[in-house]
C-alpha cells in the first residue's frame, strides 16, 4: 500500500534563517504513511525534506532556477554569485529581497552595472536540479568559468578535521528528521565549526555555506570547507571561488575534480570518515607526519 496523499505544513525545529528571511518557509512537512516491517503493517507520520524552484534573478534578469530546500537562501543567493562569478565581492550586491511566487520562490537581487554589463557577457540559462551543479548550460562554450588559483596558506592540523567532520556529522537536523539532505560547513584553525548549513542539493548546502560566511565577515581561507558529499569537479571549483584553501568531503572525488583542484592550488581531502582520510591535492596544508604519502601535488 503506498503512503498516504496527504501532506501537512509542520514547523519542527529548522536552521535558523539568514537575516530578513521569510520564517514561514517550513523545511519539511509531514506525511501520513503506512509503514511495513516484518510481514505487520501500521499506520504512522513520517517526516519529508521540502524542495521548491528557486529562481536567481540579478537586475530584473532571472539567471537561474535551481531546486533547493527553501531556508538561508539569501545566503544560498550570495554564495551561488560569488561562486558563479557574477558578483566578485559581496558589495556588488546592493540588494536581495526574498519573494513567494505561485510557483516557487524568488531570490530578487540588484547588482552594481559593471556586475550587470559582465553578467550580459557571459549569460547563460539553468534549469538546475539538485543532484546537477552544471545543468542547463547551453553549450560547451560556456563551460569556461573558472576561478583564480588558491593563495590562501593557513595550515589545517589533520586531527582537528577529523573532529570537525564528526562534529558535523552530529549537528544535521534536516538530515536526522528526513534522511533527505546533504550538508556542507566550515572549519577555522582552531576545528570549530561555522556556518552549517543543509540542503536536498550537495552544491546549494556549499553555496549557502560560503554565503554565510560572507554574511558573517569570515574569510574561508582560513581554514577549510567540510561537505557531506562527493568531491565533483563543481564542488572544488566552489571552493576555490570562495578562496578556501582545502575542500574536505566525505565521499569519493572524480578525476576531473582531482586535476582542478591540482591546478587550482586546492587541498583536496575525500573519504573523511572518522580517523581515515585521503588526500589527493595539495598535501602540504595538512600537519599530520606521513600522511601525505604518496599523494601528488
Amino acid at each position: 500500500m503506498t503512503a498516504a496523499a496527504t501532506c501537512m505544513r509542520a514547523a519542527p525545529p529548522r536552521p535558523c534563517p539568514s537575516p530578513g528571511e521569510d520564517e514561514a518557509l517550513a523545511p519539511v512537512a509531514s506525511v501520513a504513511v503506512r509503514r511495513w516491517q516484518d510481514g505487520h503493517s501500521s499506520e504512522g507520520v513520517d517526516w519529508v525534506c521540502e524542495e521548491q524552484p528557486v529562481s536567481l534573478e540579478y537586475n530584473g534578469i532571472s539567471y537561474a532556477v535551481m531546486m533547493a530546500t527553501p531556508t538561508a537562501l539569501l545566503d544560498f543567493a550570495l554564495g551561488f554569485s560569488l561562486t558563479e562569478g557574477i558578483v566578485q565581492t559581496p558589495a556588488d550586491i546592493l540588494e536581495a529581497e526574498l519573494r513567494t511566487h505561485d510557483n516557487g520562490l524568488c531570490v530578487a537581487m540588484r547588482i552594481t552595472a559593471r556586475r550587470e554589463s559582465a553578467l550580459r557577457e557571459r549569460r547563460r540559462t539553468l534549469a538546475g536540479r539538485s543532484g546537477c551543479g552544471l545543468c542547463g548550460v547551453e553549450s560547451l562554450s560556456h563551460f569556461d568559468h573558472v576561478p583564480a588559483a588558491v593563495t590562501a596558506t593557513q595550515p589545517i592540523e589533520a586531527a582537528r578535521l577529523a573532529r570537525a567532520m564528526q562534529a558535523m556529522a552530529r549537528t544535521q537536523p534536516l538530515r536526522e528528521l528526513t534522511g533527505a539532505t546533504h550538508a556542507a560547513a566550515w572549519m577555522d584553525e582552531l576545528g570549530h565549526l561555522h556556518a552549517l548549513r543543509e540542503d536536498v542539493g550537495r552544491h546549494n548546502a556549499l553555496d549557502k555555506t560560503i554565503g554565510a560566511l560572507r554574511h558573517a565577515g569570515l574569510d574561508p581561507a582560513r581554514g577549510a570547507l567540510l561537505v557531506t558529499s562527493r568531491a565533483s569537479y563543481e564542488m572544488v571549483q566552489k571552493a576555490a571561488a570562495a578562496g578556501a584553501g582545502a575542500l574536505a568531503a566525505v565521499s569519493a572525488p572524480t578525476a576531473l575534480a582531482i586535476r582542478s583542484a591540482q591546478a587550482l592550488g586546492l587541498t583536496l581531502v575525500a573519504f573523511a570518515r572518522g580517523q581515515r582520510h585521503v588526500v589527493y591535492s595539495h598535501p602540504q596544508r595538512l600537519q599530520a607526519p606521513g600522511l601525505a604519502e604518496g599523494a601528488s601535488e
